[in-house]
């Protein structure tokens, strides 16, 4: 017998081009097969206690994105390849009150199927509720509303990603008639003069984004900071403006008052591309300096200073986070920046405009294409006739059998138990990532059947009564849509571990038992190809991009109606996507947050991320590398408030709203307001900050105020 070769070294093994599984960068990266993987496994990178990790992640210096540059969190992606951390066996629960049981794929699918039909008999179909994630591939998102909408025929279907940029969403359909995160390229960045980052800790968040901002500065641009605390990337700026938390559109309107006061209007570009500038100036001029000093704590030099920034360039942008979007008023504040934009002719030109960072990795297409409450695939409106026509066409049935738009995704949650008695959850943890999260909790567990389809055991799928264990990122192929409006390829690199099924195949398995075996593809590409006809026409119409086309061009940006079309990385250059092809101003006024400090509650919360978690952390807390990096939750205070509450640096403090109360070590510094306080959201249990949020809803875009509330804080003892 012949001696065995030697293994191929991991070095020279090909490797696959994919995306980070996270945010909505979607940074290129490449997978290769682990040192000693062999049939499929090896130490690979991450640190996870999980088990031999398949592959390991190296750099992808194509992609432009990127340039091969990734985060901690992308570079340890591959962590939770290994078995051994996450799910790889359906699990039912047999009655109530008892554990989760290991159960065969037609058990736990059977027991589904049966729930769902037997509650839509009972209470009616709307009392079938489906909701979903943002970090769902386009091909999922597709499927996945399509399966609500004919195969269960219920309105209630909504998504995570109601949680992240709805408000921006709605104010940009309000101004320019479409949303699209970013209507330019991230090149186009550093090209431009100033720019205004209003409630973004992108160092945190989506660290690669940062070389644009550094490349602005080297560019002799300038960056000016909205945020409540000086971040990591509040100390890159040439200005930093501390608001308190709930302001930000005091601050954005009388930016505007004294746009208008000194002179610095476009007045030919409000008149050739505008409407509605006189009710807007009007509105803004009830703003003065002093009074939005007083709302807010800028100062007016640092008003004035930002004006002069703003308008001194030759091309400026604004660029919004979840900071003034994640508020009851959300979608006015974005509307507010976006009037300061039109007003000085920042929008619709080379190098100038409105965007918003989209935090999930699929946040854009994710709703772009049928898992939101009012919207059809291709971005369509549920109640536009002709939009139910087209897709109804498309799916083989009746527009008339197309239910109506539903609840918004915490009026869903809030229903649970009550109107809508069976849930089924794709990617989503709202256990830990919803606003008022113990209430949440609550009304999840008086479902009567909740099914969960998830990579792990998120806290979320621990309260289920079926678990479905499914395929994740590297495990098969799907399509993203990035913060830009790219639509890029991630590519399968290995095989799921057995007993494990992709979202797709759950949809197929569901819907054959539910009648509906056609129409359902367990084919990703099959899946995309429909989803192009569906969405054709649309204003996300993705009719023109095509797998081969994505993996060639490293994307192609939406819209892009045919195969011979360029794609639209630039929106708006010629005309608006509103009717008249003008935009819109809003004449929106400053209101005070849902909840204001008072005797009993006087400070303000605020929230986010941290660098090594990402979102409610059910993925990142268990890779080994991020979880030593960011172990547990924290309150972050002003030293001064803290002596005054004779409050330790470590001790743990409890932060105390209307709500219930969260308890997690003080972290104690000199970079955030002294009247307001932060902690991060990515964990669960006692630290859970989610448990203290305002679950107050935007009236547009439906949006909670996570980014504000009235609390106290309380020593906790030892």
């Amino acid at each position: 017998m012949s001696e065995a070769a030697a293994p191929t070294p991991a070095a020279a093994r090909p490797a696959v081009d994919t995306h980070c599984p996270y945010c909505a960068l979607q940074c290129g990266m490449a997978l290769r097969p682990a040192a000693g993987s062999g049939s499929g496994s090896g130490s690979g990178s991450g640190g996870s206690s999980g088990g031999a990790v398949p592959v390991e992640v190296v750099e992808r210096p194509a992609f432009p994105v990127n340039r091969g540059a990734l985060c901690g969190k992308g570079a340890n992606a591959a962590a939770l390849l290994a078995p051994g951390a996450r799910l790889t066996v359906p699990l039912v629960r047999p009655r109530r009150g008892a554990p989760l049981e290991p159960a065969t794929w037609d058990e736990a699918l059977d027991r589904v199927a049966a729930g769902l039909s037997r509650t839509a008999e009972a209470h009616g179909r709307d009392a079938v509720g489906v909701f979903g994630g943002g970090g769902l591939t386009n091909e999922k998102a597709y499927l996945l509303g399509k399966f609500a909408r004919v195969v269960l025929r219920t309105a209630t279907v909504d998504y995570n990603g109601r949680f992240c940029m709805s408000s921006a969403a709605a104010a940009q359909n309000r101004a320019f008639g479409l949303d699209r995160g970013l209507p330019f390229p991230l090149e186009d960045i550093p090209r431009t003069g100033c720019l205004v980052l209003v409630g973004g800790n992108p160092a945190e968040t989506m660290p690669p984004f940062v070389r644009y901002l550094r490349e602005l500065r080297e560019n002799g641009g300038r960056l000016v900071v909205v945020d409540p605390r000086r971040t990591r990337t509040a100390g890159l700026a040439d200005l930093h403006l501390a608001p308190r938390p709930g302001t930000d559109l005091a601050l954005a309107l009388g930016l505007l008052h004294l746009v208008v006061a000194e002179g610095r209007t476009d007045e030919a570009f409000v008149a050739e591309r505008t409407t509605g500038w006189p009710e807007a100036r009007a509105a803004a001029m009830a703003h003065w300096p002093e009074l939005v000093e007083s709302v807010t704590g800028v100062p007016v030099p640092q008003l004035r200073e930002t004006v002069r920034l703003f308008c001194d360039a030759e091309a400026s942008m604004v660029l919004t986070a979840r900071g003034p979007e994640q508020q009851s008023k959300g979608t006015d504040t974005v509307s507010a920046w976006i009037n300061l934009c039109l007003a000085t002719g920042r929008a619709g030109r080379p190098h100038s405009g409105y965007g918003c960072l989209t935090g999930q990795g699929n946040g854009q297409g994710g709703r772009e294409h049928g898992q939101k409450a009012d919207q059809l695939p291709g971005y369509r409106r549920l109640d536009d006739p002709a939009a139910r026509a087209h897709v109804a066409a498309v799916w083989g049935v009746d527009p008339e059998s197309l239910p109506g738009p539903g609840r918004s995704a915490y009026e869903l949650l809030d229903s649970l138990g009550r109107d809508v008695r069976a849930l089924l959850v794709a990617g989503s943890n709202p256990v830990v990532s919803a606003p008022h999260a113990a209430h949440v909790a609550e009304r999840l567990a008086a479902l009567d059947l909740l099914a969960v389809s998830d990579v792990v055991l998120s806290e979320t799928a621990a309260l289920a009564d079926v678990v479905l264990p499914v395929a994740q990122w590297a495990e098969e192929t799907g399509t993203m849509t990035t913060l830009e409006g790219r639509v890029v390829l991630r590519r399968r690199a290995v095989d799921p571990p057995p007993g494990v099924r992709s979202d797709l195949e759950v949809l197929h398995g569901l819907a054959a038992r539910l009648g509906h075996g056609e129409g359902f593809p367990v084919e990703p590409e099959k899946a995309f190809d429909e989803l192009r006809r569906a969405s054709a026409g649309g204003p996300a119409d993705y009719a023109g991009i095509g797998y081969g086309r994505i993996a060639a061009e490293d994307g192609v940006f939406w819209p892009c109606p045919s195969a011979d079309h360029p794609g639209t990385p630039r929106l708006f250059l010629d005309r608006f996507a509103t009717p008249d092809g003008r935009a819109r101003f809003a004449a929106v006024q400053h209101r005070p947050a849902a909840e204001e400090p008072d005797a009993e509650y006087p400070l303000r919360l605020t929230t986010g991320r941290v660098l090594a978690q990402y979102q409610s952390g059910a993925q990142t807390r268990r890779v080994a590398a991020l979880a030593a990096a960011a172990p547990g939750p924290f309150v972050e205070l002003h030293p001064r408030l803290a002596e005054r509450l004779g409050i330790g640096e470590g001790a743990p403090v409890a932060v105390v709203s209307r709500r219930g109360r969260a308890v997690a070590p003080a972290r104690l510094t000199d970079a955030i307001r002294p009247d307001t306080v932060f902690m991060p959201f990515h964990w669960p249990g006692a630290g859970r900050a989610n448990t203290v949020t305002n679950p107050a809803l935007d009236p547009v875009s439906r949006m909670p105020e996570f980014k504000v509330c009235a609390v106290r804080l309380e020593p906790a003892g030892g």
